[in-house]
């Protein structure tokens, strides 16, 4: 399981013309599920997403996560990031979960950030077409491993 994450000062996913979820001030998180995932990765990255300092303090240190400022978390399927791109031109998915336990693992990610962090989580929709838009705010990206 992995998570490409960026602070933004909004994000919005949308699906046929309509938005499907929505933050202001926060984090997007774009998931990638590999075979193997479970229980025990979907609870660490749970923790490492609302944990992870990225946010800057009184002094301008990134010193404060997203459980301090309260702001949104945006969670995004993405099985593109668990792709394998060592070889070629051209991506191989064998790295990536199947569909079946991807979206099981990636719903119970959703519901321990959604216990955990009361404040706001959205998503896009899993397995569908999606436009993620977003302002990066810094721009500050980071790859989380569990």
């Amino acid at each position: 399981m992995l998570a490409l994450i960026q602070r933004v000062t909004e994000a919005r996913v949308t699906v046929d013309d309509t938005v499907v979820g929505a933050i202001g001030p926060g984090l997007l998180a774009l998931v990638g599920i590999e075979p193997g995932d479970g229980e025990p990765q979907a609870r660490r990255l749970a923790q490492r997403l609302l944990g992870y300092r990225v946010f800057e303090d009184a002094d301008g240190r990134m010193n404060r996560s997203l459980a301090d400022t309260g702001g949104g978390l945006l969670l995004v399927s993405q099985f593109t990031l668990a792709a394998d791109t060592r070889g070629g031109m051209r991506p191989s998915f064998s790295s990536a979960a199947p569909p079946e336990l991807a979206r099981r693992e990636f719903e119970r990610l959703v519901t321990l950030c959604r216990a955990l962090h009361p404040a706001r989580v959205e998503t896009g929709r899993f397995g569908a077409h999606m436009q993620v838009s977003l302002v990066n705010d810094g721009p500050v990206t980071f790859l989380l491993r569990p």
